[in-house]
């Protein structure tokens, strides 16, 4: 007998619609003709559920009596003889009441499949057994009712049924998943919005796994070798010129094409002095491809086409872009360039896009800054050209029975100088000149094939070539050595521009800039080191180091950085072999100027130190400019500590003034009340009535009630500002100060629901009271008649709650942190006795206890202030009181 098929729908929370979808699913195979029945679907007094109900064949529940108490659960022998062709059964994660023929229902299910019966169900994402924990991190609720994964992972068909968080609230708060007494301790426990998008991740990435568990399945079957890239990763190769923007955002429409996919833009720096990219260019891409979603990468290495290639299969990318070489024609004899060297060697699993730009073709305008030095494969060809040219230009001369005669040989050996010289600078344009003499005197000078000249214009004519080709030699590696230096000037200049302009306009921190000086040099770690006299120790005002290298496991972490972090560093970088990576972990960070390879002074207590090698001299005058900014960016970073200070100070005087303001105001109109009450009492010419008399005793007990409460919000909040508020923290129970903080409020206001099982919180049970009776006071002020405010309490992992609930006009996003600043009313609109400060005392109590205090909207209008409390050391939280359908 085959096995039957099994249909999951997956769900990340209770509500949002895998029953009602599964009972849809039902009445679709109906229309159809098939056999269905439902063998177990809970509606949970839900009327939309129940509705969907109708018109389906429900097959009887078994009653079992457990406990006194007689419960239902479903007839799996019913179902086995009933033999439909589908079986509706909710619920997958339900544990069944003892006595039943199975513990889980999920085995019920099980039971069905072997006996060739399809079956249709639903779960939640948190009764996986393998997301128990990680549910209870989140939610704090630890669930008891769970499925083991295989059960879910062998299901022919999942569906996931998705919603969005603030969508699941508003069904929630209009009574269409639980019944209204139970909505509000969901709203403020499990179905908070973090917890809701939490759920709805993990749902979505389990259902993901799943889905390429699908694909290699059907590869496997289908006996699929090649590779099919479902998950694309691209590679950005940057130059620093500004086409690097228009390939970031080609590689960014790329990614768009495929869900999961992932941009890392790379620049391969050569670990021989100054970065040969436009700093600014560069800082500017940096921001481009993070605006974009994707990472900025900075490597060492030596060859760039093999750097780059490394770096990508060392993050296991699938795509390259590059860019259209920006070279001139004449240029390629150099070589073929980086583009075409990657294409041909990047094999079959990696995809190469050249992208067009405007910058094709019009030469590389940026600096090489590498001084004076040429590479090693241009001085090798200088040296092939040099030597090996006028052998076979000899050989090819000689082979001619009629050359192009003396003067013409004089310039095709001259020719190979200046080429030599071009290539590879003096040294073998010189030795071009010599062995050209030679050849010329020995080959094409009578007498042939001897070293003596016979006629002395000959020798005039080898005199004059080689003092030729010893001055176009000199002039034109000078011409070489002027262009390197112009380009090292321009380098220098535009670092220190692209420097002072972001420092000036305060845009870098010091640690941003300490990783500049890192990645300009290509360092292991830098540090600005500080002591306050001569003999003081050394201390580090701030330091940047060289990430880890990339593993080969194809993880990009090892050269991951984040907006403020690059990756490279000379330990990479060999004579010989490329290295697309940085040093590895553990830089050593300098301590003292002595135990750097570098250190540069600034003043007499400042100085920059760097470790990773030794820096020519001529880069010690760009590091003595980044050292000078280094110290200003220093003391910019401690004045904005002493304006933070006076910002503070300037805070306190303008609490002053509004202080003033309310004791001028506020203040004196109880105080004039009393003054009226008591004048009008003492008056001999009112015979006053008892009942006047008791009128005007109760406007004297009001009025000074008023003024307590004002005064004491004052001094709770001057406390506050001057920093004097000490917490004396203890263990107690919240119904042991709750209740007591709402005395001062009127009979009938306040609906309260603590309950009794919550574990002790650590609190200060003076400030508590204070902050929880400000809370309330300030929310029966401005909830309407007839509709009482709710203070409720839950526990939710290590922490404790006190929801105060109102049903007043709210307040928008925009102002809800602008109400808990001290003389803040929203509106500034006054409404009954008080000076603004309720709400910012009751945060400040909050906070000096170490809770927080935040406000959110009460679902079905008002505003709800929510106060979070520590609980104790040592005692285990309580698990909520939710209602079942949450754990079933």
């Amino acid at each position: 007998m085959a096995r039957g098929k099994l249909r999951i729908y997956l769900g990340a929370a209770p509500g949002v619609g895998k029953t009602y979808a599964m009972l849809s699913e039902g009445h679709r195979r109906v229309e159809r003709g098939t056999d269905l029945v439902v063998g177990f679907v809970e509606d949970h007094g839900r009327p939309r559920t129940e509705v969907m109900l109708h018109g389906l064949e429900a097959v009887p529940r078994r009653e079992l009596t457990y406990r006194d108490a007689t419960f239902t659960e479903m007839d799996v022998d019913a179902v086995l003889a009933r033999r439909p062709a589908v079986a509706l059964v909710d619920e997958l994660a339900h544990t069944n009441v003892p006595g039943s023929r199975n513990a889980k229902r999920w085995q019920d299910v099980e039971e069905l499949l072997r006996a060739g019966i399809d079956v249709i169900s639903a779960v939640n994402i948190q009764h996986l057994e393998s997301l128990g924990d990680v549910v209870e991190s989140i939610t704090g609720v630890r669930q008891r009712e769970t499925v083991p994964d295989e059960v879910v992972r062998r299901a022919d068909q999942i569906e996931l049924v998705d919603m969005s968080p603030q969508a699941l609230r508003r069904r929630m708060a209009h009574g269409n998943i639980y019944a209204p007494d139970k909505v509000n301790a969901a709203l403020s426990n499990y179905f908070r919005p973090g917890n809701l998008t939490a759920l709805r991740e993990l749902a979505l990435l389990w259902t993901a796994d799943r889905v390429d568990e699908y694909l290699q399945q059907y590869r496997s079957e289908h006996r699929i070798r090649s590779t099919w890239q479902a998950r694309e990763r691209i590679v950005v190769g940057l130059t620093g010129g500004p086409e690097g923007r228009t390939l970031i955002r080609r590689a960014s429409r790329m990614a768009a094409k495929g869900s999961g996919s992932e941009v890392l833009a790379v620049y391969i720096a050569r670990s021989d002095g100054l970065t040969s990219a436009s700093p600014k260019e560069l800082a500017v891409q940096r921001t481009l491809v993070e605006d974009l979603g994707g990472t900025f990468h900075h490597v060492i290495g030596e060859d760039i086409p093999s750097a780059l290639l490394e770096f990508a299969r060392g993050v296991n990318a699938t795509q390259i872009v590059l860019g259209s070489s920006r070279r001139k024609t004449w240029q390629y004899v150099f070589g073929p360039g980086v583009g075409a060297t990657v294409a041909r060697e990047s094999g079959p699993d990696l995809d190469v896009h050249i992208v067009t730009h405007s910058e094709v073709a019009k030469g590389r305008g940026l600096p090489l800054a590498r001084g004076a030095r040429l590479g090693r494969s241009r001085i090798l060809a200088g040296w092939l050209t040099g030597v090996g040219g006028p052998a076979l230009l000899t050989l090819l001369l000689t082979a001619l029975h009629d050359g192009p005669g003396l003067a013409n040989d004089v310039l095709l050996f001259l020719f190979l100088t200046v080429l030599a010289a071009l290539l590879g600078g003096l040294l073998p344009a010189l030795a071009s000149a010599a062995v050209g003499s030679m050849l010329l005197n020995f080959y094409f000078t009578p007498p042939k094939h001897t070293l003596t000249v016979q006629d002395p214009k000959n020798l005039v004519a080898i005199v004059i070539f080689f003092a030729v080709a010893v001055a176009v030699a000199s002039v034109v590696d000078l011409a070489a050595r002027r262009t390197h230096q112009a380009a090292r000037l321009r380098a220098e200049s535009e670092i220190l521009s692209y420097l002072a302009g972001s420092v000036l306009r305060g845009e870098t921190s010091l640690e941003a800039l300490l990783e500049r000086v890192r990645e300009t040099f290509g360092m292991e770690s830098v540090a600005l080191l500080e002591r306050e006299s001569d003999t003081a120790p050394w201390t580090c005002a701030g330091s940047a180091a060289t990430p880890a290298a990339p593993t080969a496991d194809g993880e990009p972490a090892a050269t991951r950085e984040g907006p403020a972090s690059s990756q490279e560093g000379p330990a990479a970088a060999q004579d010989s072999a490329p290295a697309a990576s940085a040093a590895a972990p553990g830089a050593r960070v300098p301590l003292r100027p002595e135990d750097a390879d570098v250190d540069m002074p600034v003043g007499d207590h400042l100085a920059l130190a760097l470790n990773g090698r030794v820096l020519p001299a001529e880069d010690r005058r760009v590091l003595a400019a980044f050292a000078a900014q280094a110290a200003v960016v220093l003391d910019r970073q401690r004045l904005m500590g002493e304006a933070e200070q006076a910002r503070e100070l300037a805070e306190g005087n303008r609490i002053r003034t509004a202080l003033l303001a309310a004791v001028s105001h506020d203040l004196r109109t109880p105080l004039a009340g009393i003054k009226a009450a008591v004048t009008s009492l003492r008056s001999d010419d009112v015979a006053w009535s008892d009942e006047d008399e008791a009128e005007l005793l109760a406007g004297i007990e009001d009025g000074a009630d008023r003024l307590d409460h004002l005064v004491g919000n004052l001094l709770d909040m001057s406390r506050l500002q001057t920093g004097t508020v000490t917490p004396l923290i203890r263990e107690i129970d919240l119904d042991e100060v709750v209740p007591m903080a709402l005395g001062g409020v009127p009979e009938g206001s306040v609906t309260l629901d603590v309950p009794e099982e919550l574990p002790m919180v650590a609190v200060d049970p003076g400030l508590l009271e204070r902050s929880v009776a400000n809370i309330v006071e300030n929310a029966v002020k401005y909830s309407p008649p007839g509709q009482p405010v709710l203070v409720a309490a839950s526990a939710l992992g290590n922490r404790v709650e006190v929801r105060v609930a109102d049903r007043g006009p709210g307040v928008p996003d925009s102002a809800k942190d602008r109400i808990f600043e001290p003389f803040q009313r929203y509106g500034d609109v006054p409404r009954g006795a008080g000076v603004g400060l309720g709400l910012a005392v009751a945060r400040g109590f909050a906070e000096a206890m170490g809770g927080t205090l935040t406000a959110e909207d009460t679902p079905g209008g008002g505003m709800t202030m929510v106060l979070t409390l520590s609980t104790a050391a040592g005692r285990p939280p309580a698990v909520p009181d939710l209602p079942a359908q949450v754990t079933s």
